[in-house]
């Protein structure tokens, strides 16, 4: 059956029909944008916002890809009048209370600069340094949240990397002192009387402080509140603190004098395990009776209307329940209330688009060059005069996230074939272009293709006997987003935070997968990446059936100065760990795919001869990724054809095993950063490979957590977030007649033995670029070297062009049905 919103091509072969007319264009996450208001383009991805004094303008702390520093844009037209970019930036933004200083956070630098403000204008003074920076180094203190005491002497900066609150002296950067504030300090907010209250995105509370003699703090009490506590705000007399837990979907109220929980007030979707609202930012009304809370993937803002306990404040009528929501633009992170006008930050803007020209591509003269999918994004402001619209005149707008977040969508019971065994595997970083543009029943550009059929060939072989998905997206940017979304249907703010610096090469440790700070966490020590309903391996956990990991979420174990190779790989998390194959390598490209396939023979052999498989299984083979064009390591198409013949083996095995009448295999790219897309950045490769699987082309949107729903579905298991509970499961790709026929590996034409020449195209880009770990190497760069490698120079990087949703509409039906 087809759910609804997900109709397929209709009947007849019509180049010029569009089976998606009259539905607005998805982003990669499968839903749709309906903004209210107005929207205006500001830079690249802001995480805070503050009001000028004077309040006529907004300063807005951008914290992309490519621009991190402050803009400064007109409050009543959105129209940019100033930018001013520093060398890294993060959360923090703040006016001293006399309105002449703008403190700003420096996120890797380990500084907060001070801006002089006058005339509607910022003009940078001078820095505080609070630790001394080593070059090409990750910040060791990081600072994020920033406030000032009511007297403007003393800025208080809540140290992210370093799990303290610095106290540093306004008039001479002179720092206090220093307290501890629990792992991964965000947001800091100072109440009238002083006192100071500090969340921590790696903890379960905020603390709080109190003023003493010379500036200097002294710790009250910890207050608990929902897990991974961010964003803050105490309404004007300080007898409130409204505190955001982005992965709970919950805003926790406390009075903190006494430290006693007042509300909870919940924001998830209206079904569904309870995760996947994201807030992450919050305002309040100019009375304090009305509460707004930016909802980062529900690409809205909540609307609570506080009660008189709850706001303190004798006049408010509400009742503390949700009492609506205002439709915004993609991953909004801050919101700012003003009268009838709200002001929100949209961080991803209008949506997503092709990082690649149209038409002939590389031959285009003048095209801009190709842009990653974290390059390309683009920021809004969005204005809306919906601040004070009555809860019941919210309902239409209400109803416009609903629909926007296919929140109406329902699932009739559906019979799969007699599929027990599910195979998972992730592979690295692909477009669909880059791999099977050259199949003429698909929509490809192949002047982007790089890995033709004689380096793929079983890539292209299976897409032909069991499906092939040309409009398969995935939901992520990049690996850390891109193996979250993989595993647990959903990212939370902590990684989308902080990914754009990671990436950008601004520093931070790879604190994705498993591990903080780039180490395995201690005992009994919060995640602070993961999401709350944990992973695809708990659900497994919980439903009671067998499993086994393949390399993810593993680290190498026994690494020493002799004997420099590890003796073992460890799953990162409990569950994962007890479930792991300790022999089968994790991201390690000096080791060939045909190793880890050379392991899952010889493991699946063992079932073989017991009659017993794992009804699920997750197999990395990440060789896709390449190491670009550095001299002396292997070709990309080498280190592609290790990764299809990998792929083709491992098939090709389960085809010729007793388990394969019960089997189904999800091949998919974890992310599609590593080069363009005619279509758009995240379109990318999905295999579904079954004796049940049904030859054609799916002409179907598809996206990674609806194949995710697809296996939660097959295995009787739960969902993990909003996304996969509302996704759009893969029913209709199914035959009840099955084909048994084995599947034959084929050999590349391509040598998996073939190196890169020394001073090749590309090699001088690739020298520098850092390989230890899946995309910690300078995206552009990297995606300029493959060009280089594989193109040639004499054939132009390719241009970027966004399409609109009508074009979008018509390129997904300019096929004809399968």
């Amino acid at each position: 059956m087809v759910l609804a919103g997900c109709t397929p091509a209709p009947p007849g072969g019509a180049r010029d029909s569009d089976p998606l007319a009259g539905e607005p264009p998805r982003l990669p996450t499968g839903v749709t944008l309906d903004p209210d208001g107005t929207l205006h383009e500001v830079g690249q991805f802001p995480l805070a916002m503050v009001p000028s004094p004077e309040g006529d303008r907004l300063v807005l702390l951008l914290n992309g890809h490519n621009d991190q520093g402050l803009q400064v844009v007109d409050r009543a037209t959105g129209r940019v009048l100033q930018t001013e970019l520093q060398p890294a930036a993060f959360l923090g933004l703040v006016f001293s209370p006399d309105g002449r200083t703008l403190y700003a956070s420096g996120g890797n630098q380990d500084v907060v600069y001070r801006y002089h403000w006058a005339a509607g204008r910022v003009t940078l003074r001078d820095s505080v340094v609070l630790a001394v920076k080593v070059a090409k180094k990750s910040g060791t203190s990081y600072p994020a949240g920033l406030a000032t005491s009511p007297d403007g002497r003393y800025l208080y900066v809540a140290e992210n990397l370093s799990d303290q609150v610095a106290v540093v002296t306004a008039s001479d950067g002179r720092i206090v002192q220093r307290l501890p504030a629990g792992r991964y300090p965000y947001g800091v907010v100072v109440s009238p009387d002083g006192a100071v209250y500090l969340s921590a995105w790696g903890a379960s509370h905020v603390t709080a402080y109190t003023p003493a003699a010379g500036g200097r703090l002294v710790v009250s009490r910890e207050i608990p509140v929902g897990r991974h506590p961010s964003a803050m705000i105490l309404n004007r007399t300080g007898t409130r603190l409204f505190v955001v837990s982005g992965s709970t979907d919950r805003v926790t109220v406390v009075d903190p004098h006494t430290g006693q929980r007042v509300a909870e007030l919940l924001d998830p979707a209206p079904a569904g395990p309870g995760q996947g609202s994201t807030p992450n930012a919050i305002a309040l009304s100019d009375d304090g009776t009305r509460l707004y809370v930016a909802e980062a993937d529900n690409n809205a803002v909540a609307v609570f209307d506080l009660g008189p306990r709850t706001a303190d404040v004798a006049t408010a009528t509400g009742t503390d329940q949700l009492a609506g929501r205002i439709p915004a633009g993609w991953y909004p992170t801050a919101v700012l209330a003003r009268g009838d006008t709200l002001l929100i930050l949209n961080a991803k803007g209008r949506g997503s688009r092709a990082n690649a020209a149209e038409g002939p591509g590389p031959e285009r003269s003048g095209a801009r060059p190709a842009e990653s999918t974290l390059a390309q994004i683009r920021s809004t402001l969005q204005i809306s005069t919906r601040a004070r619209t009555p809860a019941a005149a919210l309902a239409s707008l209400s109803d416009r996230v609903a629909r926007a977040n296919n929140w109406g969508r329902t699932r009739s019971a559906f019979r799969y074939p007699p599929i027990e065994h599910v195979v998972y595997i992730i592979k690295e970083n692909r477009t669909y272009d880059q791999v099977l543009s050259d199949l003429p029943q698909g929509d490809g550009d192949t002047t982007l293709l790089f890995f033709p059929r004689a380096v793929s060939p079983n890539h292209h072989a299976l897409a032909e006997r069991f499906g092939l998905f040309h409009r398969f997206f995935v939901n992520a940017e990049v690996s850390p987003d891109g193996h979250n979304w993989s595993m647990a249907a959903y990212t939370t703010d902590y990684l989308q935070k902080t990914v754009p610096s990671n990436y950008s090469d601004r520093g931070r440790s790879y604190d994705y997968e498993g591990t903080n700070r780039g180490r395995p966490l201690g005992p009994g020590e919060d995640d602070v990446a993961e999401p709350a309903n944990g992973y695809l391996w708990n659900l497994v956990q919980q439903r009671g059936l067998t499993f086994k990991n393949f390399g993810e979420f593993v680290m190498p174990e026994g690494v020493g100065d002799r004997d420099p190779a590890p003796v073992g790989y460890r799953g990162l998390k409990p569950f994962l760990e007890e479930h792991t194959d300790s022999l089968f390598p994790g991201y390690d490209l000096k080791i060939p795919d045909q190793v880890r396939a050379d392991r899952y023979l010889t493991v699946l052999g063992e079932w073989s001869a017991t009659g017993v498989m794992p009804a699920f299984q997750i197999i990395r083979l990440p060789n896709d990724h390449t190491m670009g064009a550095r001299a002396g390591e292997l070709s990309p198409r080498a280190y592609m054809a290790d990764n299809d013949l990998a792929l083709g083996r491992i098939i090709e095995g389960l085809s010729r095993s007793s388990f394969w009448r019960t089997t189904a295999v999800f091949v998919l790219e974890d992310d599609a950063q590593d080069g363009p897309d005619h279509v758009d950045s995240h379109r990318s490769v999905l295999l579904v490979v079954s004796p049940y699987a049904r030859t054609g082309t799916v002409h179907r949107f598809v996206n990674t957590t609806d194949v995710v729903a697809t296996m939660e579905e097959i295995l009787g298991l739960g969902s993990l977030s909003q996304f996969d509970y509302y996704g759009r499961p893969l029913r209709e790709i199914w035959t009840d007649r099955p084909d048994l026929t084995p599947y034959p590996a084929l050999m590349p034409a391509q040598s998996l033995a073939d190196r890169n020449p020394p001073n090749g195209p590309g090699a001088r880009e690739s020298e520098g670029l850092d390989f230890t770990f899946e995309d910690i190497a300078d995206e552009e760069t990297f995606n300029r070297a493959l060009w280089l490698a594989l193109k040639g120079p004499a054939v132009p990087f390719p241009g970027t062009t966004r399409m609109s949703g009508l074009e979008l509409r018509r390129s997904a039906a300019s096929l004809p049905p399968r």
